[in-house]
């Protein structure tokens, strides 16, 4: 064989290889009709950390063919006793999948009677699944138990991290052994049992809480809860209750739901059904922050996009996550106004520039891939962002006739907005490659130009908006060819002195930094602009930085929380004080930002010999759980007012019995000190590796009668190391009376 017919046998082998996923990705064989499911706690979360399952599954045969052989996919931490098949014994055998990260998945491969096209078959999964240590994804423990879908805790046929999306099926949840704490769950509920007739996960959490209602939305709230607690989950709820009418409005009314928001340790973030997880700690905050705010949103809109209307599919990931999101923004600036949203949006860019260009096309894109959530949600909503801008008032009712038999697909959506088939092929089959470029306005007479280039495989129509000098802004839509260059024009006196590219942000792109010029902000993320400087102690420069970002974003209120921090660290104090003031005063400001003002307000108040009011502030920074690095300066600057709580005899008990079991390296005592299932990681890394271990407490702060973060002087010296000393936050839980250790919140001995 010569060499110029090896080269075209290669060629051709080549060609296939890339065409076959476009033609021949894998597809769904079962659909999960129903899910019914039975659970039981343990009774003694020491000795037994299993929870008992009864897991019956209704699936259905979607593909073409006949099938006598259903596939299961379950935590390899489940141990299967017997499984049936339309109440028979059935065999099965057990198998690994890998899921990447060192992780695996159990199969169940079960045998069934041949299940024709269209039939359905009904599985029942008997199971204990262990929890070595308590997570965010599932934990057991008598203060609170909480299993999620990614925890991988029931069986299904199509896991989380299949490409066509994973199993949402309507479910019926009971739960056993509860005791005095409460369960939730998604759906209307009659006692510890939940029956959900949306699409949904089944999940659970079990605690206390103190339940508020208010416009038709059920807050539960920590237990102990007090007025400015309410105070948070009437704000909540409103929001949610506003949201799900905005969306209604865009997508037609849905059957009736009940609403949860549940305050939780970990696991924030997490909604599904109508029950949404959020920070315990939002509710100790002076206001509701942006992160949690958009994360409500977000959720309200996958009721509609996930829920009522299921989304699977290849690429599905761009309705559930990138027009939820999309939808979301939209709703944040009807509520909060466009200057609000603008910097939601900017976060976006920012958090898709940090994997753009090697990230996978949208269309092949899995959870199994760790930007999954970033490419689907932020290059999503930017595709969606420019689909509503061609497509006007037909773009809902395009999305809306898609949904009509109850599933939403790209492939459908693709059709209806055929008219953009060179956009979204290149969007949704490609690795990001765009780049606009703009260039220095040039004036000749009175007319400025603007040099343009597009660095990608396809047209882009493009607004151009050009500064002059006395902040006025005009704009010119052009069109770029593909691998191209282009011009806009501005016919005016005025002298223009810088112009952004796409400045709609519609166009995801793989660099952000010469979309303006001149610019001054040398990197995608402004604030990394900033931090750079002030991690190396460049006040000035981080400073300079920070004013240069807020010249373009004025309403980037993490870049104000830069400025006041290094304006304090220069001694302008008065500055820097004005910004802080100004932080708290946002509309919708993060997290992070209200604890670094109450924290630098705090310090400021020291300085100026306000000790009450210092006090306060800091107290709010640190029970707020905004930002560690804010809690860990406020808990320092606290201590220099020598004022505070740090006597209550039995913490002192517990802290005495530690240091004991500790020291004597009994593992038994350690453990019998801590929570069941809590702290896992750290209780095994002291017993028997201390060789010295003091704890002298320095504060107590009560965050409710049940829990208590205990801020402590440690003294400690480790196996064939110096000895060391630091701060240490402590958080202690009570349990039958009893308190116990159930986190470490800072550890900060050296």
């Amino acid at each position: 064989m010569n060499r110029s017919s090896l080269f075209f046998i290669v060629v051709f082998i080549l060609a296939v290889a890339f065409a076959v996923p476009a033609q021949n990705r894998i597809t769904r064989t079962w659909e999960v009709m129903r899910y019914d499911i039975t659970a039981a706690l343990p009774q003694n979360f020491t000795a037994d950390r299993d929870l008992d399952v009864t897991a019956k599954l209704d699936v259905k045969n979607v593909s073409q063919r006949p099938y006598s052989r259903v596939t299961l996919r379950i935590s390899d931490q489940a141990e299967v006793s017997a499984v049936k098949v339309n109440g028979s014994e059935a065999d099965h055998r057990k198998g690994q999948e890998r899921i990447g990260g060192g992780n695996n998945l159990q199969r169940i491969v079960v045998s069934v009677p041949t299940i024709a096209p269209g039939s359905t078959s009904s599985i029942t999964v008997n199971y204990r699944l262990k929890v070595k240590s308590n997570s965010g994804l599932n934990s057991l423990s008598p203060v609170g138990s909480q299993f999620l879908p990614t925890s991988f805790w029931y069986p299904t046929p199509n896991s989380w991290f299949f490409a066509a999306g994973s199993d949402f099926a309507p479910y019926r949840l009971k739960l056993n052994s509860v005791g005095a704490l409460s369960a939730i769950s998604s759906g209307t509920a009659a006692g510890n049992a939940f029956d959900q007739n949306l699409n949904g996960q089944p999940f659970f959490t079990v605690g206390k809480w103190k339940k508020f209602e208010s416009s038709g939305v059920t807050v539960f709230a920590p237990n102990g809860s007090g007025a400015g607690e309410q105070a948070r989950a009437n704000e909540i709820a409103v929001l949610v209750s506003e949201a799900k009418a905005y969306f209604a409005g865009l997508f037609g009314d849905q059957p009736s739901y009940p609403l949860r928001v549940v305050s939780v340790a970990r696991g924030a973030g997490f909604s599904d059904g109508g029950t949404f997880f959020i920070d315990e700690n939002v509710f100790r905050r002076e206001k509701l922050d942006s992160q949690t705010a958009v994360s409500l949103i977000e959720g309200t809109a996958k009721i509609f996009l996930g829920n009522s209307v299921k989304t699977n599919g290849d690429g599905y990931g761009v309705i559930r996550e990138g027009l939820s999101r999309y939808v979301a923004t939209q709703f944040l600036e009807k509520k909060y106004g466009k200057d609000i949203a603008d910097i939601e949006r900017l976060q976006q860019r920012t958090n898709y520039s940090a994997i753009a260009g090697r990230d996978a096309p949208l269309y092949f894109v899995s959870p199994l891939d760790g930007y999954y959530y970033n490419v689907s949600a932020n290059k999503g909503a930017m595709i969606w962002k420019f689909l509503e801008r061609n497509s006007g008032q037909n773009f809902y009712s395009k999305i809306k006739e898609q949904a009509q038999d109850g599933t939403l697909t790209m492939d459908e959506l693709r059709a209806a907005f055929s008219e953009e088939k060179a956009y979204l092929d290149y969007m949704l089959d490609k690795t990001s490659e765009m780049n606009l470029m703009v260039g220095v306005p040039s004036r000749q007479g009175s007319q400025t130009t603007v040099a343009l280039r597009n660095a990608s495989d396809v047209l882009v129509s493009v607004e151009v908006v050009a500064t002059a000098e006395n902040g006025e802004k005009l704009k010119t839509r052009v069109s770029i060819p593909e691998n191209g260059f282009g011009q806009a024009s501005f016919n005016t006196p005025l002298r223009i002195v810088s112009a952004q590219v796409d400045a709609e942000n519609v166009y995801p792109q793989t660099n952000y930094i010469d979309d303006i010029a001149p610019g001054e902000i040398g990197d995608n993320d402004p604030l990394l602009f900033i931090k750079r400087e002030f991690d190396r102690q460049r006040y000035s420069d981080a400073e300079s930085n920070a004013r240069k970002v807020l010249k373009i974003y004025p309403r980037l209120v993490d870049a104000q929380t830069f400025l006041a921090r290094a304006l304090l660290a220069q001694q302008k104090i008065t500055e820097a004080q004005r910004i802080y003031q100004a932080i708290k005063s946002e509309k919708l400001p993060t997290a992070r930002s209200l604890a670094w003002a109450n924290a630098g307000l705090g310090e400021i108040a020291i300085r100026t010999g306000r000790k009450t009011e210092a006090l306060t502030f800091l107290e709010r920074a640190i029970l707020s759980g905004g930002d560690y690095g804010a809690a860990l300066a406020a808990r320092t600057a606290r201590e220099k007012l020598g004022s505070g709580n740090r006597s209550d005899a039995a913490i002192a008990g517990f802290f005495s019995k530690f240091d004991a079991a500790v020291g004597a390296n009994n593992k038994s005592a350690i453990d019998s000190l801590v929570v069941p299932g809590e702290v896992a990681t750290f209780a095994s890394s002291v017993a028997g590796q201390a060789q010295e271990w003091s704890t002298r407490i320095l504060q107590i702060d009560s965050v409710n009668a049940e829990t208590a973060l205990v801020e402590t002087d440690m003294t400690v010296r480790l196996l064939n190391r110096q000895s060391e000393s630091g701060k240490a936050v402590y958080k202690l839980s009570m349990v039958a009376g009893t308190w116990k250790l159930s986190g470490v919140e800072i550890f900060e001995v050296r």
